[in-house]
């Protein structure tokens, strides 16, 4: 067996560099390296290279009261709308020295107590959650705890925590803005689940944009969660209620799709017979048929903010609320003005020229 390498110490790799030790400390550290002359920085990493140190991250914890690490808590890690953002996140935190650790929840409120509880064990320095109801009485247990909390891209209904949020209002609007633009009047919503501050918050918006618009009381179906089978039924729902209805606006990109598959069980089609928007602008959302209108920001800026956030909270600073990032609206093929065939009852396809129903690329 090989003997064992012995630990090279920071006072070894001071001499060998020929610093203070205490010099070493800051030019290894992202969080303080720009305050060491570059020169000096590069002869030190090139040192502890050579040399093989290895810095004690357990002493170091020990001793300043900081792991170094933040606990993101995301509803669904196989959800096409985290890896941009955690993408934002740890590389914006990696310049600072911290390490990323991620958990899911699966949206299941004790699985997400157990985390956060796990988390704050590990002593993690601070928390961005992905993870939050509207009225969550799971996050109540931590606002107050030793780690601070950002969240992202959902909020609570208390406000004790700054968030990092896409301006879903305006985002809903802009789709509103657009589908009565091209001569829609009919226009119905598949809303996201009420207990999730996006599902309420562009259901508000909606209704906002309706009302500016002269149209009150236009008709919603609400999704039982962001999912394409939960966009099938509640839209199926809809078309029920309101066979005229001429365009939907809907709440997610997994709704849209939904809503894609309920037209296709009525022999209907996508712009022809109903036009569809989404929101998130999910990858692929470019390569389904029809391409999906929607509404996108972005995803990795929402990282890099909630972690710039977190960073100033973790040193103390003063936060100003929440941060709201500004949508645009993507034009696809999924919206066109709405066809002169509107008294369809929904047993079948109006007459005129159609599209063919949608399907998935290949």
């Amino acid at each position: 067996m090989a003997a064992k390498r012995p630990t090279v110490t920071i006072k070894e790799v001071a001499e060998a560099a020929g610093v203070h030790f205490s010099t070493v400390s800051r030019a290894l550290s992202p969080a303080t390296r720009a305050r060491v002359n570059p020169a000096i920085v590069a002869r030190v990493e090139e040192t502890a290279r050579r040399l093989g140190y290895r810095a004690n991250t357990a002493a170091s914890s020990l001793r300043t009261r900081r792991s170094h690490m933040v606990g993101l808590v995301v509803p669904d890690l196989a959800s096409l709308l985290f890896p941009a953002i955690l993408n934002g996140i740890e590389h914006t935190l990696q310049e600072q020295g911290y390490l990323t650790i991620v958990a899911d929840t699966a949206n299941d409120p004790e699985r997400h107590r157990r985390i956060l509880s796990a988390m704050v064990e590990r002593q993690v320095d601070g928390l961005i959650l992905a993870s939050a109801m509207l009225h969550d009485a799971v996050l109540d247990e931590w606002l107050d705890g030793p780690a601070p909390i950002v969240l992202i891209n959902r909020t609570d209904d208390s406000g004790r925590a700054p968030a990092v949020l896409s301006d879903d209002l305006r985002g809903i609007g802009l789709a509103m803005e657009h589908l009565a633009g091209l001569g829609h009047v009919r226009i119905g919503h598949v809303a996201g689940p009420q207990t999730l501050s996006t599902g309420a918050t562009r259901r508000r918006g909606f209704a906002a944009a309706g009302a500016a618009l002269g149209r009150r009381a236009l008709p919603v179906a609400e999704a039982a969660s962001f999912s394409r089978e939960a966009g099938r039924l509640a839209c199926a729902a809809l078309l029920d209620a309101h066979p005229a209805t001429t365009a939907v606006v809907a709440a997610n990109d997994l709704l849209a799709l939904g809503c894609y598959d309920a037209l296709t069980a009525r022999g209907l089609a996508c712009p022809g017979d109903v036009s569809v928007t989404g929101y998130n602008d999910l990858p692929l959302m470019d390569l389904v048929d029809p391409p999906l209108t929607t509404v996108r920001f972005r995803h990795r800026d929402m990282g890099a903010e909630a972690a710039r956030l977190l960073l100033a909270r973790m040193a103390g600073q003063e936060t100003a609320g929440d941060v709201l990032l500004r949508p645009e609206l993507v034009l696809r093929g999924s919206t066109a003005p709405p066809s002169a065939a509107v008294g369809r009852g929904g047993a079948g396809p109006a007459a005129g020229g159609r599209r063919s129903p949608p399907r998935a690329r290949r």
